[in-house]
Protein backbone atom coordinates (compact mmCIF):
# COMPACT_ATOMS: atom_id res chain seq x y z
CA UNK A 1 0.00 0.00 0.00
CA UNK A 2 1.79 3.65 -0.87
CA UNK A 3 0.42 6.70 0.20
CA UNK A 4 1.28 10.52 -1.00
CA UNK A 5 0.55 12.82 2.26
CA UNK A 6 0.74 16.76 1.39
CA UNK A 7 0.91 18.99 4.12
CA UNK A 8 0.33 23.63 3.02
CA UNK A 9 0.84 26.12 5.40
CA UNK A 10 1.31 29.69 3.73
CA UNK A 11 4.87 29.75 3.72
CA UNK A 12 5.95 25.98 3.44
CA UNK A 13 4.75 22.48 1.31
CA UNK A 14 5.49 19.14 2.50
CA UNK A 15 5.09 15.79 0.37
CA UNK A 16 5.62 12.99 2.05
CA UNK A 17 5.51 9.57 -0.12
CA UNK A 18 4.55 6.37 2.29
CA UNK A 19 5.32 2.34 1.50
CA UNK A 20 3.88 0.19 3.74
CA UNK A 21 3.52 2.19 6.34
CA UNK A 22 7.22 3.53 6.04
CA UNK A 23 8.27 7.15 4.78
CA UNK A 24 10.13 6.65 1.58
CA UNK A 25 10.75 10.26 0.69
CA UNK A 26 10.11 13.77 1.89
CA UNK A 27 9.98 16.37 -0.31
CA UNK A 28 9.67 20.53 0.91
CA UNK A 29 9.13 23.74 -0.57
CA UNK A 30 9.34 27.20 0.95
CA UNK A 31 7.64 29.91 -0.26
CA UNK A 32 10.62 32.34 0.64
CA UNK A 33 13.23 29.99 -1.26
CA UNK A 34 11.46 27.63 -3.63
CA UNK A 35 14.38 25.39 -5.75
CA UNK A 36 15.37 26.66 -9.57
CA UNK A 37 15.73 22.98 -10.84
CA UNK A 38 13.72 22.41 -14.14
CA UNK A 39 13.24 26.56 -14.78
CA UNK A 40 14.26 28.12 -17.73
CA UNK A 41 16.21 31.43 -17.71
CA UNK A 42 17.89 33.80 -20.25
CA UNK A 43 21.50 34.64 -19.60
CA UNK A 44 24.46 36.45 -19.82
CA UNK A 45 28.20 35.19 -20.05
CA UNK A 46 29.97 36.84 -16.79
CA UNK A 47 33.05 34.73 -17.04
CA UNK A 48 35.18 32.37 -19.53
CA UNK A 49 37.15 29.99 -17.76
CA UNK A 50 39.26 28.04 -19.95
CA UNK A 51 41.21 26.30 -17.30
CA UNK A 52 37.82 24.77 -16.22
CA UNK A 53 36.10 24.65 -19.62
CA UNK A 54 33.10 26.36 -18.04
CA UNK A 55 31.47 29.36 -18.28
CA UNK A 56 30.18 31.64 -15.10
CA UNK A 57 26.23 33.22 -16.45
CA UNK A 58 24.19 35.85 -14.58
CA UNK A 59 20.94 34.22 -14.90
CA UNK A 60 19.32 36.54 -11.93
CA UNK A 61 20.07 34.34 -8.50
CA UNK A 62 22.48 35.57 -5.69
CA UNK A 63 25.17 33.79 -7.44
CA UNK A 64 26.31 33.44 -10.65
CA UNK A 65 25.60 30.19 -12.24
CA UNK A 66 27.81 27.44 -13.62
CA UNK A 67 28.05 25.71 -17.16
CA UNK A 68 30.13 23.15 -18.45
CA UNK A 69 31.49 23.12 -22.36
CA UNK A 70 29.94 19.64 -22.19
CA UNK A 71 26.49 21.38 -21.35
CA UNK A 72 26.40 23.64 -24.59
CA UNK A 73 24.22 22.28 -27.45
CA UNK A 74 26.18 23.08 -30.75
CA UNK A 75 25.26 22.61 -34.35
CA UNK A 76 27.55 19.97 -34.73
CA UNK A 77 26.21 17.66 -31.91
CA UNK A 78 22.89 18.33 -33.18
CA UNK A 79 23.52 16.79 -36.57
CA UNK A 80 25.21 14.01 -35.11
CA UNK A 81 21.86 13.63 -32.80
CA UNK A 82 19.53 13.83 -35.86
CA UNK A 83 21.68 10.82 -37.70
CA UNK A 84 21.13 8.29 -34.26
CA UNK A 85 18.24 5.84 -33.86
CA UNK A 86 15.74 5.14 -31.22
CA UNK A 87 18.07 4.71 -27.84
CA UNK A 88 17.72 3.32 -24.34
CA UNK A 89 18.13 6.70 -22.09
CA UNK A 90 17.51 7.68 -18.32
CA UNK A 91 14.47 10.09 -17.85
CA UNK A 92 15.53 14.12 -18.48
CA UNK A 93 18.67 12.88 -19.38
CA UNK A 94 19.73 14.81 -22.64
CA UNK A 95 22.16 12.86 -25.05
CA UNK A 96 25.86 14.13 -24.08
CA UNK A 97 28.44 15.17 -26.73
CA UNK A 98 31.41 13.06 -27.34
CA UNK A 99 33.84 16.02 -28.07
CA UNK A 100 34.11 18.98 -26.67
CA UNK A 101 35.38 21.81 -27.98
CA UNK A 102 36.98 24.87 -25.90
CA UNK A 103 34.82 26.77 -24.25
CA UNK A 104 36.34 30.06 -25.62
CA UNK A 105 35.07 28.60 -29.17
CA UNK A 106 31.54 28.33 -27.66
CA UNK A 107 30.96 31.94 -25.28
CA UNK A 108 32.28 34.71 -24.97
CA UNK A 109 32.05 37.53 -22.54
CA UNK A 110 28.87 39.47 -22.62
CA UNK A 111 27.01 36.93 -24.75
CA UNK A 112 22.90 35.92 -24.14
CA UNK A 113 22.23 32.31 -23.54
CA UNK A 114 18.86 30.56 -22.92
CA UNK A 115 19.56 28.00 -20.33
CA UNK A 116 18.12 25.60 -17.98
CA UNK A 117 18.59 24.89 -13.90
CA UNK A 118 20.10 21.30 -13.98
CA UNK A 119 21.27 21.76 -10.20
CA UNK A 120 20.22 23.81 -7.13
CA UNK A 121 22.68 26.24 -5.70
CA UNK A 122 24.05 23.88 -2.71
CA UNK A 123 26.37 25.38 0.00
CA UNK A 124 28.67 27.92 -1.64
CA UNK A 125 28.34 26.86 -5.28
CA UNK A 126 25.85 28.57 -7.27
CA UNK A 127 23.79 26.41 -9.95
CA UNK A 128 24.12 24.21 -12.56
CA UNK A 129 23.02 25.27 -15.91
CA UNK A 130 22.55 23.60 -19.31
CA UNK A 131 21.49 24.87 -22.86
CA UNK A 132 20.63 21.14 -23.69
CA UNK A 133 17.02 22.13 -22.48
CA UNK A 134 14.09 19.48 -21.44
CA UNK A 135 10.37 20.02 -20.94
CA UNK A 136 8.88 17.47 -19.03
CA UNK A 137 5.08 16.23 -18.53
CA UNK A 138 3.65 13.12 -16.89
CA UNK A 139 5.00 10.09 -19.57
CA UNK A 140 7.17 12.46 -21.48
CA UNK A 141 10.33 14.54 -21.74
CA UNK A 142 10.74 17.03 -24.73
CA UNK A 143 14.22 17.49 -25.83
CA UNK A 144 13.81 20.42 -28.32
CA UNK A 145 17.53 20.69 -29.24
CA UNK A 146 17.58 16.66 -30.03
CA UNK A 147 15.88 14.38 -32.28
CA UNK A 148 16.00 11.27 -30.81
CA UNK A 149 13.37 8.51 -29.13
CA UNK A 150 14.29 6.97 -26.15
CA UNK A 151 12.67 5.10 -23.60
CA UNK A 152 13.82 5.20 -19.48
CA UNK A 153 16.16 2.34 -19.01
CA UNK A 154 14.11 1.68 -15.84
CA UNK A 155 11.32 0.04 -18.28
CA UNK A 156 12.81 -3.22 -18.43
CA UNK A 157 10.04 -5.72 -20.20
CA UNK A 158 11.55 -5.17 -23.46
CA UNK A 159 8.10 -5.99 -25.24
CA UNK A 160 6.83 -2.94 -23.42
CA UNK A 161 9.67 -1.50 -24.95
CA UNK A 162 8.67 -1.98 -28.67
CA UNK A 163 5.38 -1.42 -27.72
CA UNK A 164 6.22 2.45 -26.35
CA UNK A 165 8.72 2.93 -29.28
CA UNK A 166 6.53 1.90 -31.87
CA UNK A 167 3.56 4.14 -30.68
CA UNK A 168 5.95 7.01 -29.76
CA UNK A 169 7.25 6.95 -33.46
CA UNK A 170 3.77 6.96 -35.58
CA UNK A 171 2.92 9.73 -33.13
CA UNK A 172 5.83 12.36 -33.24
CA UNK A 173 6.72 11.33 -36.65
CA UNK A 174 9.38 13.57 -38.90
CA UNK A 175 9.13 15.98 -35.99
CA UNK A 176 12.12 18.48 -35.21
CA UNK A 177 12.19 17.37 -31.67
CA UNK A 178 13.57 14.44 -29.26
CA UNK A 179 11.30 12.61 -26.74
CA UNK A 180 12.13 10.41 -23.82
CA UNK A 181 9.51 7.61 -22.50
CA UNK A 182 9.27 7.84 -18.85
CA UNK A 183 9.14 5.62 -16.33
CA UNK A 184 5.51 6.62 -15.58
CA UNK A 185 4.37 5.33 -19.36
CA UNK A 186 4.72 2.16 -18.65
CA UNK A 187 1.37 0.11 -20.12
CA UNK A 188 0.27 3.70 -21.05
CA UNK A 189 -2.36 3.93 -24.38
CA UNK A 190 -1.23 5.62 -27.57
CA UNK A 191 -3.79 8.34 -26.72
CA UNK A 192 -2.50 9.36 -23.47
CA UNK A 193 0.44 9.67 -25.05
CA UNK A 194 -0.64 11.80 -27.88
CA UNK A 195 -2.48 14.02 -25.50
CA UNK A 196 1.01 14.34 -24.03
CA UNK A 197 2.74 15.13 -27.30
CA UNK A 198 0.18 18.53 -27.55
CA UNK A 199 0.77 19.32 -24.58
CA UNK A 200 4.70 19.42 -24.49
CA UNK A 201 4.45 21.26 -28.28
CA UNK A 202 1.99 23.63 -26.97
CA UNK A 203 4.08 24.56 -24.00
CA UNK A 204 7.18 24.81 -26.25
CA UNK A 205 5.32 27.13 -28.63
CA UNK A 206 5.09 29.28 -25.62
CA UNK A 207 8.46 29.22 -24.19
CA UNK A 208 9.76 30.15 -27.70
CA UNK A 209 8.11 33.03 -27.70
CA UNK A 210 8.86 33.93 -24.29
CA UNK A 211 12.75 33.82 -25.51
CA UNK A 212 12.38 36.15 -28.21
CA UNK A 213 11.12 39.03 -25.72
CA UNK A 214 12.35 37.91 -22.08
CA UNK A 215 15.69 40.13 -21.12
CA UNK A 216 19.09 39.58 -19.21
CA UNK A 217 18.12 37.56 -15.74
CA UNK A 218 14.65 36.75 -16.46
CA UNK A 219 12.82 33.82 -15.82
CA UNK A 220 11.19 32.25 -19.33
CA UNK A 221 9.72 29.04 -17.83
CA UNK A 222 9.09 27.86 -14.49
CA UNK A 223 8.39 24.54 -12.99
CA UNK A 224 5.14 23.13 -11.56
CA UNK A 225 4.78 23.72 -7.63
CA UNK A 226 5.89 21.54 -5.44
CA UNK A 227 1.93 19.41 -5.21
CA UNK A 228 1.83 18.95 -9.01
CA UNK A 229 5.51 17.80 -9.43
CA UNK A 230 4.21 15.35 -7.15
CA UNK A 231 1.21 14.11 -8.95
CA UNK A 232 3.22 14.47 -11.78
CA UNK A 233 6.40 12.02 -10.81
CA UNK A 234 5.06 10.23 -7.78
CA UNK A 235 1.39 9.53 -9.31
CA UNK A 236 0.68 6.22 -10.60
CA UNK A 237 -1.60 3.10 -10.03
CA UNK A 238 0.23 1.97 -7.04
CA UNK A 239 -0.59 4.96 -5.19
CA UNK A 240 -3.75 3.83 -3.50
CA UNK A 241 -4.78 7.65 -1.64
CA UNK A 242 -3.54 10.77 -1.85
CA UNK A 243 -4.94 12.64 1.45
CA UNK A 244 -4.22 16.84 1.35
CA UNK A 245 -5.22 18.94 4.46
CA UNK A 246 -5.77 22.47 2.14
CA UNK A 247 -9.31 22.42 0.12
CA UNK A 248 -7.48 24.70 -2.13
CA UNK A 249 -5.03 23.11 -3.27
CA UNK A 250 -6.66 19.84 -3.35
CA UNK A 251 -9.02 20.96 -5.78
CA UNK A 252 -5.92 22.58 -8.03
CA UNK A 253 -4.52 18.45 -7.71
CA UNK A 254 -8.03 17.42 -8.83
CA UNK A 255 -8.11 19.44 -11.40
CA UNK A 256 -4.58 18.44 -12.72
CA UNK A 257 -4.86 14.64 -12.14
CA UNK A 258 -7.97 15.10 -13.92
CA UNK A 259 -7.06 16.49 -17.21
CA UNK A 260 -3.58 14.05 -17.12
CA UNK A 261 -4.28 10.90 -15.20
CA UNK A 262 -9.15 10.91 -15.23
CA UNK A 263 -8.97 7.41 -13.38
CA UNK A 264 -6.72 8.42 -10.52
CA UNK A 265 -8.40 11.55 -9.56
CA UNK A 266 -10.88 10.03 -6.95
CA UNK A 267 -8.18 8.88 -4.63
CA UNK A 268 -7.47 12.73 -4.13
CA UNK A 269 -9.20 13.35 -0.53
CA UNK A 270 -9.36 16.09 1.98
CA UNK A 271 -7.84 15.65 4.92
CA UNK A 272 -9.86 16.95 8.03
CA UNK A 273 -8.97 14.87 10.96
CA UNK A 274 -8.23 15.94 14.24
CA UNK A 275 -4.51 14.85 14.34
CA UNK A 276 -2.06 16.72 12.15
CA UNK A 277 -1.50 14.68 8.67
CA UNK A 278 1.95 14.28 8.95
CA UNK A 279 1.24 12.53 12.04
CA UNK A 280 -0.06 9.35 10.24
CA UNK A 281 2.31 6.58 10.19
CA UNK A 282 4.80 8.67 12.35
CA UNK A 283 5.78 10.69 9.29
CA UNK A 284 7.15 13.69 11.68
CA UNK A 285 8.92 11.32 14.03
CA UNK A 286 10.60 10.06 10.70
CA UNK A 287 12.06 13.13 9.65
CA UNK A 288 13.33 13.76 13.01
CA UNK A 289 15.06 10.65 13.05
CA UNK A 290 16.21 11.09 9.54
CA UNK A 291 18.63 14.14 11.01
CA UNK A 292 20.56 11.76 13.55
CA UNK A 293 23.60 10.50 12.14
CA UNK A 294 22.64 6.99 14.14
CA UNK A 295 20.22 4.76 12.59
CA UNK A 296 19.34 1.88 14.73
CA UNK A 297 18.17 -1.59 12.72
CA UNK A 298 16.45 -4.21 14.18
CA UNK A 299 18.36 -6.67 14.73
CA UNK A 300 20.16 -4.47 17.29
CA UNK A 301 23.14 -3.13 14.64
CA UNK A 302 23.15 0.39 13.17
CA UNK A 303 24.69 2.67 10.88
CA UNK A 304 26.28 5.96 11.24
CA UNK A 305 26.20 8.18 8.63
CA UNK A 306 28.23 11.14 7.64
CA UNK A 307 27.52 13.74 5.00
CA UNK A 308 30.44 15.77 4.18
CA UNK A 309 31.21 18.47 1.06
CA UNK A 310 32.87 16.06 -0.50
CA UNK A 311 31.02 12.90 -0.22
CA UNK A 312 28.60 10.98 2.70
CA UNK A 313 29.78 8.26 4.28
CA UNK A 314 27.61 4.89 5.49
CA UNK A 315 29.68 2.86 8.38
CA UNK A 316 27.48 -0.10 9.57
CA UNK A 317 28.05 -1.88 12.88
CA UNK A 318 26.38 -5.10 14.78
CA UNK A 319 25.62 -3.13 17.69
CA UNK A 320 23.90 -5.75 20.11
CA UNK A 321 23.40 -8.04 17.43
CA UNK A 322 25.01 -11.27 18.60
CA UNK A 323 23.64 -13.63 16.31
CA UNK A 324 22.89 -17.59 16.95
CA UNK A 325 25.46 -19.55 15.11
CA UNK A 326 28.55 -17.80 13.88
CA UNK A 327 30.18 -14.38 13.69
CA UNK A 328 30.15 -14.68 9.66
CA UNK A 329 26.57 -15.44 10.22
CA UNK A 330 26.28 -12.38 11.89
CA UNK A 331 28.17 -10.49 9.98
CA UNK A 332 25.88 -11.46 6.82
CA UNK A 333 22.53 -10.95 8.18
CA UNK A 334 23.10 -7.59 9.52
CA UNK A 335 24.52 -6.38 6.35
CA UNK A 336 21.52 -7.53 4.48
CA UNK A 337 19.61 -5.59 6.49
CA UNK A 338 22.22 -2.50 6.37
CA UNK A 339 21.95 -2.87 2.64
CA UNK A 340 18.09 -2.33 2.88
CA UNK A 341 18.31 0.42 4.95
CA UNK A 342 20.83 2.18 3.40
CA UNK A 343 19.00 2.75 0.26
CA UNK A 344 15.78 3.88 1.85
CA UNK A 345 18.07 6.42 4.28
CA UNK A 346 19.46 7.92 0.67
CA UNK A 347 16.33 8.45 -0.41
CA UNK A 348 14.79 9.98 2.64
CA UNK A 349 17.51 11.88 3.39
CA UNK A 350 17.92 13.13 -0.10
CA UNK A 351 21.52 12.20 -0.21
CA UNK A 352 23.64 12.87 -3.29
CA UNK A 353 27.30 12.50 -4.86
CA UNK A 354 29.45 10.28 -3.78
CA UNK A 355 28.94 7.50 -1.21
CA UNK A 356 30.89 5.05 0.28
CA UNK A 357 29.28 2.31 2.53
CA UNK A 358 31.84 0.60 5.06
CA UNK A 359 30.09 -2.62 5.57
CA UNK A 360 31.53 -5.19 8.02
CA UNK A 361 34.12 -7.53 6.62
CA UNK A 362 32.63 -10.65 5.10
CA UNK A 363 35.32 -13.50 4.10
CA UNK A 364 32.81 -14.94 1.78
CA UNK A 365 32.37 -14.16 -1.83
CA UNK A 366 29.05 -15.16 -2.39
CA UNK A 367 28.07 -12.85 0.85
CA UNK A 368 29.14 -9.63 -0.20
CA UNK A 369 27.58 -11.02 -3.83
CA UNK A 370 24.46 -11.11 -2.19
CA UNK A 371 24.90 -7.90 -0.23
CA UNK A 372 25.24 -5.69 -3.00
CA UNK A 373 22.34 -7.50 -5.11
CA UNK A 374 20.39 -6.33 -2.21
CA UNK A 375 21.14 -3.26 -1.88
CA UNK A 376 21.03 -2.68 -5.78
CA UNK A 377 17.59 -4.21 -5.57
CA UNK A 378 15.98 -1.66 -2.81
CA UNK A 379 17.65 1.04 -5.12
CA UNK A 380 15.32 0.27 -7.54
CA UNK A 381 12.78 2.27 -6.46
CA UNK A 382 14.67 5.53 -5.85
CA UNK A 383 13.70 7.75 -8.53
CA UNK A 384 17.08 9.71 -8.59
CA UNK A 385 19.66 7.43 -10.53
CA UNK A 386 22.14 5.45 -8.79
CA UNK A 387 25.12 3.99 -9.91
CA UNK A 388 26.89 0.95 -7.62
CA UNK A 389 30.44 -0.28 -7.98
CA UNK A 390 31.87 -3.48 -6.64
CA UNK A 391 33.18 -3.89 -3.39
CA UNK A 392 36.61 -2.29 -3.42
CA UNK A 393 40.14 -4.15 -1.76
CA UNK A 394 39.47 -2.52 1.48
CA UNK A 395 35.94 -4.03 1.34
CA UNK A 396 34.15 -0.42 0.82
CA UNK A 397 31.48 0.10 -1.45
CA UNK A 398 31.68 2.81 -3.65
CA UNK A 399 28.19 4.05 -4.84
CA UNK A 400 26.43 7.77 -6.90
CA UNK A 401 23.71 9.17 -6.21
CA UNK A 402 21.89 12.20 -8.84
CA UNK A 403 21.59 15.26 -6.47
CA UNK A 404 19.58 18.15 -8.07
CA UNK A 405 19.01 19.41 -4.53
CA UNK A 406 20.32 20.74 -0.79
CA UNK A 407 19.94 17.16 1.32
CA UNK A 408 16.99 17.22 4.14
CA UNK A 409 19.30 17.76 7.07
CA UNK A 410 21.18 20.57 4.73
CA UNK A 411 17.52 22.04 4.11
CA UNK A 412 15.93 22.02 7.43
CA UNK A 413 19.24 22.46 9.70
CA UNK A 414 22.26 24.80 9.68
CA UNK A 415 25.52 24.89 11.41
CA UNK A 416 26.07 24.86 14.98
CA UNK A 417 27.06 28.06 16.26
CA UNK A 418 29.20 26.93 19.37
CA UNK A 419 30.86 24.25 17.13
CA UNK A 420 30.84 26.04 13.72
CA UNK A 421 29.85 22.53 12.07
CA UNK A 422 32.93 20.74 13.33
CA UNK A 423 30.47 18.26 15.91
CA UNK A 424 32.89 18.84 18.50
CA UNK A 425 34.02 21.32 21.03
CA UNK A 426 37.78 21.60 22.48
CA UNK A 427 37.94 20.56 25.90
CA UNK A 428 38.35 22.62 29.11
CA UNK A 429 41.88 21.74 29.55
CA UNK A 430 42.46 22.56 25.70
CA UNK A 431 40.97 26.16 26.14
CA UNK A 432 42.83 26.43 29.67
CA UNK A 433 45.90 25.84 28.20
CA UNK A 434 45.13 28.83 25.02
CA UNK A 435 44.29 31.19 27.85
CA UNK A 436 47.56 30.92 29.67
CA UNK A 437 49.56 31.26 25.73
CA UNK A 438 47.41 34.44 25.32
CA UNK A 439 48.09 35.35 28.91
CA UNK A 440 52.13 35.27 27.94
CA UNK A 441 51.84 36.68 24.60
CA UNK A 442 49.57 39.62 25.76
CA UNK A 443 51.79 40.63 28.42
CA UNK A 444 55.22 40.85 26.03
CA UNK A 445 52.97 42.78 23.80
CA UNK A 446 51.40 45.28 26.12
CA UNK A 447 52.15 47.05 29.74
CA UNK A 448 49.63 45.79 32.25
CA UNK A 449 49.90 45.32 36.28
CA UNK A 450 47.10 42.95 36.16
CA UNK A 451 45.28 40.97 34.00
CA UNK A 452 41.51 40.05 33.91
CA UNK A 453 40.19 36.39 32.28
CA UNK A 454 36.61 36.06 31.49
CA UNK A 455 35.31 32.77 30.32
CA UNK A 456 33.16 30.44 30.14
CA UNK A 457 32.22 28.60 33.94
CA UNK A 458 33.03 25.11 33.13
CA UNK A 459 36.47 26.68 31.97
CA UNK A 460 37.06 28.74 35.09
CA UNK A 461 36.06 25.86 37.49
CA UNK A 462 39.18 23.82 35.32
CA UNK A 463 41.17 26.80 36.57
CA UNK A 464 40.35 26.65 39.89
CA UNK A 465 40.18 22.97 40.89
CA UNK A 466 43.15 21.45 38.59
CA UNK A 467 45.36 24.34 37.16
CA UNK A 468 45.59 26.67 40.06
CA UNK A 469 49.28 25.84 40.98
CA UNK A 470 50.04 26.38 37.12
CA UNK A 471 48.26 30.02 37.32
CA UNK A 472 50.42 30.63 40.44
CA UNK A 473 53.70 29.41 38.75
CA UNK A 474 52.58 31.34 35.55
CA UNK A 475 51.98 34.73 38.02
CA UNK A 476 55.69 34.65 39.51
CA UNK A 477 57.18 33.83 36.23
CA UNK A 478 55.25 37.10 34.46
CA UNK A 479 55.28 39.07 37.88
CA UNK A 480 51.88 39.94 37.41
CA UNK A 481 48.38 38.98 39.21
CA UNK A 482 46.03 37.30 37.07
CA UNK A 483 41.88 37.07 37.77
CA UNK A 484 39.49 34.61 36.49
CA UNK A 485 35.95 35.75 36.14
CA UNK A 486 33.09 33.43 34.66
CA UNK A 487 30.94 34.43 32.71
CA UNK A 488 27.55 32.33 31.37
CA UNK A 489 27.45 33.76 27.95
CA UNK A 490 30.60 32.49 26.96
CA UNK A 491 30.72 29.72 25.05
CA UNK A 492 33.22 27.04 26.30
CA UNK A 493 35.99 27.64 23.84
CA UNK A 494 35.27 31.71 23.89
CA UNK A 495 37.49 33.60 26.52
CA UNK A 496 38.74 37.27 26.34
CA UNK A 497 42.04 38.89 28.36
CA UNK A 498 41.61 42.26 29.58
CA UNK A 499 44.69 44.11 30.65
CA UNK A 500 43.75 46.17 33.59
Amino acid sequence: MSEILINVTPRETRVALVENGMLQEVQIERAARRGYVGNIYKGRVQRVMPGMQAAFVDIGLERAAFLHASDIVRAAHVAAIHASAIVDSDEASPPQPQVVPAINELLHIGQQVVVQVVKDPIGSKGARLTTQLSIPSRFLVLLPHARVLGVSSRIEDEVERTRLKTIMAEIVGDAQAGYIVRTNAEGCDAASLADDVAYLRRAWEMIGASMQRAAVGERIYEDLPLPLRAMRDLMHDAIEKVRVDSRETMLRLQEFVGQFMPTLVERIELYIGERPVFDLYGVEDEIQRALQKNVPLKSGGYLVIDQTEAMTTVDVNTGSFLGQRNLEETVYRTNLEAAQSVARQLRLRNLGGIIIIDFIDMTDVEHRRQVLRTLEKALTGDHSRTSVHEFSPLGLVEMTRKRTTESLERQLCEPCPTCSGRGSLRTAETVVYEIFREITRAVRQFDASQLLVIAAPKVVARVMEEESAAVVELEEFLGKSIRFQPDEQCQQEQYDVVLL
